[in-house]
């Protein structure tokens, strides 16, 4: 329709700007609707009420408190290095972006759909750690340092075990390309075809998802009875907003990729020979099918988070390097030998 009245670099140039400002709009409505989970989940596990005073049962709370945030002043520090300490909050949030861009929302609803998808998502969710990193280190903090290389450390150690346990799925379908992984699962979701090997990676990611994420029991970076709020101490306004979005966002995608690789995403639950229960399933549309299993495993990442007590990070260490990791390269060997003899169903 644009290319009709319109020169072709202009209509891509539009189109382009049309999908970023939907990005931006789909980041902003998630980051609300995290956060008040967020706080109702922990309520709830704590037998409290959570927000309840501003809006029906707290649900404006939120928006209140984006509103406070945007007005608040951007004070920066002496002794920092300026152009460093402005760039890390765009960092961390160009890396969630990129990322959430990957997510296939519903049939043919993704930005960014290659052949190598997977590998993609990975290297782009790999770049947060450089904002984080960049942020310790140039706020001039002894504080904001020991977060950063907290969470650098933590990041970079259970991305080995996020990556093997998506690697044993990409071996269970042969492709790389997201948009093939889901439709692969339209005869059964992976989690259930891929035997025993795929529950352990589904268990291995989530618990490596949730460190990835500086999320309880795995919040040392942000430590407060420690490092008073870690790597971001010295930032304020919609600098700390950015880190703060960027978390509940990562959060998300984390589990949109869980929902994606292991509960087959957009796609509806179709058990084999019982095509009456699969007709109906089909009625219901691929983005609540999305949002659902989304939201689902949000659910069990902030039970998580809101059960177990903080670790200590040698203990966070010794959990990544001598147990997920040699279990997530053991689980891809048998997926291997499923996959090579057939046993899958």
């Amino acid at each position: 329709m644009l290319t009709s009245v319109m020169p072709e670099g202009l209509a891509i140039f539009i189109e382009c700007v049309v999908i970023g400002v939907c990005i931006i709009l789909m980041y902003a409505l998630l980051a609300i609707i995290m956060i008040y989970m967020e706080r109702k989940v922990c309520a709830f596990f704590q037998c409290r009420l959570g927000p309840n005073r501003v809006g029906p049962y707290g649900t404006i709370q939120v928006i209140s408190d984006v509103f406070k945030m945007l007005t608040k002043e951007i004070f920066t520090p002496g002794g920092v290095d300026k152009l460093l300490y402005n760039l890390a909050p765009y960092m961390v949030l160009l890396a969630s972006f990129l990322t959430f861009a990957c997510l296939p929302i519903n049939k043919g609803l993704e930005v960014l759909d290659f052949n190598i998808g997977i590998f993609f998502m990975l290297a782009a969710s790999s770049i947060g750690v450089v904002g984080i990193l960049l942020a310790g280190w140039s706020s001039n903090n002894k504080f904001s340092l020991i977060g950063a290389m907290r969470s650098g450390a933590q990041i970079i150690s259970y991305e080995l075990s996020v990556g093997m346990s998506i690697l044993t799925m990409v071996v269970l379908t042969g492709t790389m390309q997201i948009s093939g992984i889901v439709e692969g699962q339209a005869d059964g979701w992976l989690i259930f075809k891929g035997h025993i090997p795929a529950i352990i990676a589904f268990i291995i990611y989530l618990v490596a998802g949730n460190a990835e994420c500086n999320r309880g029991p795995f919040d040392l970076p942000e430590a407060e009875s420690e490092l008073t709020a870690g790597y971001h101490t010295e930032y304020s306004g919609m600098h700390f907003g950015f880190y703060y979005l960027a978390e509940y966002l990562n959060l998300f995608i984390v589990a949109a990729i869980a929902a994606t690789v292991f509960l087959g995403g957009w796609m509806p639950l179709h058990i084999p020979g019982l095509d009456g229960f699969n007709n109906v399933m089909n009625y219901i549309p691929g983005l609540v099918w999305f949002f659902g299993k989304a939201f689902f495993v949000v659910f069990l990442m902030m039970w998580m988070r809101w059960t177990f007590p903080r670790l200590r990070i040698d203990q966070i260490l010794t959990l990544e390097w001598k147990y997920l990791l040699p279990i997530s390269m053991a689980n891809l060997i048998l997926m291997s030998i499923i996959v090579a003899f057939g046993l899958h169903f």
